[in-house]
C-alpha cells in the first residue's frame, strides 16, 4: 500500500486518511447526514484510493485517478452520530462508461459535471502530506 501510494504520488511524505465515526461504539449506518461547517480540501489533485473489497481477508482495489479532489468534512447523522467523512470529487468523467450508475441517477452524460461521493470507513485515501485535516 505504501509503495504503491508513494510511487503514484511521487513523494515519500504521505499520509493515509479514512472516514471516521467519532462516537465510541457507534457505526456509520444508513442515515440521513447533514454537512457541518469545517470543509477542508486535501492536497492538490494527487490522490490514491484503496477501496476495500468483500473478501474474508484484506483485499483492496487501488487506483490513482486525475484530475480528482479530496475533502474531509464533518457530518452529523439524524441519530446524532458525528462523522469525519472523506469525500472524493472526480473532476473529469468524460472517459467513464455512460451506463455508470452515477449518470443514471443524475441523468447526465459523462464529462458534463464532476461526480462527488463519500468513502465508507473501510476505504483509505493516501495524499501528499502538505496540509493537516
Amino acid at each position: 500500500m505504501v509503495d504503491f501510494s508513494t510511487s503514484k504520488l511521487r513523494t515519500r511524505n504521505v499520509r493515509a486518511i479514512s472516514t471516521e465515526v467519532l462516537e465510541k461504539g457507534a457505526t456509520m449506518s444508513v442515515h440521513k447526514y447533514t454537512t457541518m461547517p469545517g470543509l477542508k480540501k486535501l492536497a492538490g489533485d494527487k490522490v490514491v484510493v484503496f477501496h476495500k473489497q468483500n473478501y474474508p481477508y484484506a483485499v483492496f482495489y487501488c487506483h490513482a485517478i486525475k484530475p480528482i479532489a479530496a475533502y474531509v468534512l464533518p457530518l452529523k447523522g439524524d441519530d446524532g452520530v458525528k462523522v469525519k467523512a472523506v469525500a472524493i470529487c472526480h473532476l473529469d468523467t468524460s472517459e467513464w462508461n455512460p451506463k455508470h450508475l452515477a449518470f443514471q441517477i443524475l441523468k447526465v452524460k459523462p464529462g458534463k459535471i464532476p461526480i462527488y461521493h463519500f468513502l465508507p470507513t473501510d476505504h483509505i485515501v493516501w495524499v501528499p502530506n502538505h496540509k493537516s485535516a
